[in-house]
């Protein structure tokens, strides 16, 4: 499965973990069984364990440092809190600061692309342009961030 597939799946798989208060897989498998039926996604049955497993790894982490990844994002958001962002572009910016900051696969600039991707799919006119400021400043600043975590 292509790596952008799985953080569409990924950001949605938060929002609704968010939103309804459910568990990872349960709100994993649910978007995967819907892409699936969708037959838009390219996502075959056959990638489907394989599949899970990424982007319940990546939505695990995710949630599992929310908290840190908040408190990394407080600092970067100007006149703003975490909490009075979208549900979408928090859920893109959290995802993109675990792939940034946590995980040691994804380069930097390259979590700030897609991020920027999945804001202008999910978000709103400006998202793209506001995940691009946020993220922008803080990849300047990704090593001393990374010794924080």
């Amino acid at each position: 499965m292509k790596r952008r597939l799985a953080r569409e799946i990924a950001v949605q798989s938060l929002y609704h973990m968010e939103m309804n208060e459910v568990e990872a897989l349960e709100a994993v498998m649910m978007l995967l069984m819907e892409a699936a039926g969708d037959n838009e996604s390219e996502v075959k049955l056959s990638d489907e364990g394989a599949t899970r497993d990424f982007v319940l790894e990546m939505v695990n982490g995710t949630w599992s440092h929310k908290e840190a990844i908040d408190g990394l994002l407080s600092d970067y958001l100007k006149g703003w809190q975490v909490s009075r962002l979208s549900k979408v572009d928090r859920q893109v910016l959290r995802l993109a600061v675990y792939e940034m900051i946590i995980r040691n696969d994804v380069p930097g600039k390259v979590a700030v692309n897609e991020a920027i991707e999945l804001a202008k799919h999910f978000g709103t006119i400006e998202s793209g342009k506001f995940v691009n400021g946020v993220l922008g400043k803080m990849i300047q600043d990704v090593d001393q961030l990374k010794a924080k975590i």
